[in-house]
């Protein structure tokens, strides 16, 4: 008899246990239904992978919500064995949707129209699960409701909330956790990667299987110091053959290595001789046609610092415009936007 009541109760307790457990996974699942894109203005028919968008609360005392752009692998590649990787853009205050996802390494790139998307052959996407966040609060649809966060904000706070973000996204979406995780940048992410990759690395230290399975990290262009910084331009400038090598020589003499805050007056001559002999080129795909617009032809150098020019593309102008006009694109996006400032970022506040 004790044993069949036994039995009796360990049967409604697998019950309990298996209906809490349906109820947690049914939540998450509701939460990322929440955020699935059905379908993009202008989107080629067909794409064949999912995407998400949606904002991760990190600090609820303040307010502070990052938003996040999910491209999943397409299914024929199988992205459930692909692994997930974390882009962040530069800047500081550049938008990863804006500038990674839209005119760089994501699946989409928009026509001159401003209003249709052309699938992107080169996509990261074709090999990974690519998770697009802006980051920090403040830069592109992230937003915090404490005004002050906008002018305090550090690379400091800017790691924390990213980790806190990965946090509480892979429990939105579990089926990425202990998957093979990365995270890549550019630019100013020089600091960012590495400094979230030092916050992931030390928490996962002693966990033999972690939800963040961290396996490294990547950066292009990557912002790390003055120095290397000029040192770095003015080399690749020269090796690719943009400029001569007098004046390759000059730039080494006449500019401050170490500080780029206020060229000397022989530096800013050296500087533009640099832009003068390179042309009209875009800067960052040298062997490609630039974009035929003002933009292209009025900023490459950007007042003469070399690292201020490392977050302009040549043809912004079609994804500020598609944008613009594009109401289902912000479906997901806060309506209430306009109360907050944003650093660096082109995105229209409504």
């Amino acid at each position: 008899m004790g044993c069949k009541f036994r039995s009796i109760s360990c049967s409604i307790c697998l019950l309990w246990l298996n209906l809490f457990v349906g109820i947690g996974y049914s939540l998450y699942n509701a939460d990322q239904e929440n955020d699935r894109i059905t379908y993009l203005p202008g989107q080629p028919e067909n794409i064949g992978f999912d995407q998400y968008s949606g904002y991760v609360t990190v600090n609820q005392q303040s307010g502070r919500a990052l938003f996040y752009w999910l491209t999943e692998a397409p299914t024929n590649r199988g992205p459930d064995s692909r692994p997930l990787v974390l882009w962040l853009n530069g800047g500081p205050g550049c938008s990863s949707v804006a500038y990674g996802a839209a005119e760089e390494i994501g699946p989409f790139r928009i026509n001159s129209d401003g209003k249709t998307l052309y699938s992107n052959s080169y996509s990261w996407n074709k090999l990974a699960n690519l998770l697009f966040l802006e980051s920090p609060a403040g830069v592109g649809y992230s937003y915090s409701n404490t005004s002050s966060d906008l002018y305090t904000v550090g690379d400091q706070r800017t790691a924390e909330d990213a980790y806190a973000f990965l946090v509480n996204w892979f429990e939105r979406f579990p089926q990425y956790k202990h998957r093979d995780f990365y995270i890549a940048g550019e630019s100013y992410a020089g600091h960012y990667v590495p400094q979230l990759s030092q916050i992931v690395y030390e928490k996962n230290k002693g966990i033999q299987n972690p939800v963040i399975n961290f396996k490294g990290f990547l950066v292009g262009n990557a912002v790390t110091d003055d120095f290397h910084d000029y040192v770095g331009t003015f080399e690749y400038w020269w090796t690719h053959g943009l400029i001569s090598d007098s004046t390759y020589k000059t730039l080494r003499i006449t500019c401050d290595l170490g500080s780029s805050t206020h060229p000397s007056s022989d530096c800013v001559k050296a500087l533009d001789l640099a832009d003068k002999e390179m042309g009209n080129i875009d800067p960052y795909s040298i062997y490609t046609l630039p974009c035929n617009t003002t933009s292209s032809l009025r900023l490459r150098l950007r007042g003469h610092y070399p690292w201020m020019s490392r977050a302009y593309d040549p043809c912004t102008e079609s994804t500020r415009k598609y944008i613009l006009i594009s109401m289902k694109f912000r479906r997901h996006f806060m309506p209430t936007l306009r109360e907050y400032p944003t650093r660096g970022n082109r995105a229209v506040m409504w």
